[in-house]
């Protein structure tokens, strides 16, 4: 199909949630339009081309704890996906089609060699689809307590909690969600001071926005929820590693450990977090990611790893 790409510089202030967030970040802002949708990218670093994909419901932003030692050694490109943050739905269903196109044009509009990927629960799943049928356009795929290799069945406690949220978007149906995201919330709230209220309030923000909330579910019942085929996961051929956190009460990490054993993916298991290490123990993250990105094909038999 004929690709037509624009980018664009965005302007920054800093009024809202998201632009504080973004003043702090070692980054540049633009937007590029990619299947027809206008997409926020943020960019920064040099170095091979790493590209991050964030949640559901979530936003680039969101990243802020990680991407300041990415871009030290990397080129960190990191958008909101279609309907979240700054990025808009385009015109027409957001089908798995669509996204693996608007990924493809993405990818041809930010980086001049093959990326890694990185994706994030959502981000996850969207990776491993793009890696299925587009395999050469990967150099490396890094799954974080991704969605897509198994039923999505969480505990009963974040299902309610997440359900509360998209129902009623609140400061109380946020907290309450995180309660349940990361293994010790307050120890994040009060570690990230004003952030952690910035990233709560663009978060309930964009919630309210039904066109956004809409376009949130087609992702999830497109690429999120469905598993996807195992015949397709193994014949799977990007390097892929897996990262997930001990505690994560909506993908056990049993999950992992048996997409890793009947896959060949080397795992890391992150302790004292659950679904959100980037943001719960950003340090032990990068490092992990580090080590994963330096070495793409594991050097030993499928296992365990313990940080």
């Amino acid at each position: 199909m004929p690709m037509t790409m624009r980018t664009s510089e965005a302007r920054r202030t800093t009024s809202g949630p998201r632009e504080r967030l973004l003043a702090k970040l070692p980054v540049t802002e633009r937007r590029v339009e990619a299947a027809g949708v206008s997409t926020a990218v943020l960019e920064g670093g040099d170095g091979p081309p790493v590209l991050v994909l964030h949640g559901p419901g979530e936003f680039a932003a969101r990243w802020l704890r990680v991407i300041p030692g990415l871009v030290t050694e990397y080129r960190a490109i990191v958008p909101d996906l279609p309907g979240h943050g700054a990025s808009d739905t385009g015109d027409g269903e957001l089908d798995e089609a669509r996204l693996l196109n608007w990924l493809e044009q993405l990818i041809d509009a930010t980086c001049g060699e093959p990326p890694a990927i990185v994706g994030h629960i959502l981000g996850g799943a969207i990776g491993v689809r793009f890696a299925i049928s587009r395999p050469d356009r990967l150099r490396q795929l890094v799954l974080v307590d991704s969605l897509g290799l198994a039923p999505f069945r969480p505990a009963p406690r974040f299902a309610l909690a997440l359900l509360g949220f998209m129902a009623l978007p609140s400061r109380g149906s946020y907290e309450r969600m995180m309660g349940q995201c990361e293994h010790d919330r307050d120890a994040v709230a009060r570690a990230m001071g004003a952030d952690w209220d910035s990233v709560r309030d663009y978060t309930i923000e964009r919630a309210r926005d039904r066109r956004r909330g809409a376009a949130v579910g087609s992702l999830m019942r497109s690429v999120g929820v469905p598993a996807i085929a195992p015949d397709l996961l193994a014949r799977l051929a990007v390097p892929t590693t897996l990262i997930w956190g001990r505690h994560d009460r909506a993908l056990r990490p049993s999950i992992a450990e048996n997409a890793s054993k009947r896959y060949g993916w080397p795992l890391h298991i992150l302790e004292d977090t659950a679904d959100d290490a980037p943001l719960e123990r950003p340090t032990v993250f990068l490092e992990t990611l580090r080590r994963v990105l330096a070495t793409p094909v594991a050097s030993t038999a499928p296992g365990e790893g313990r940080i």
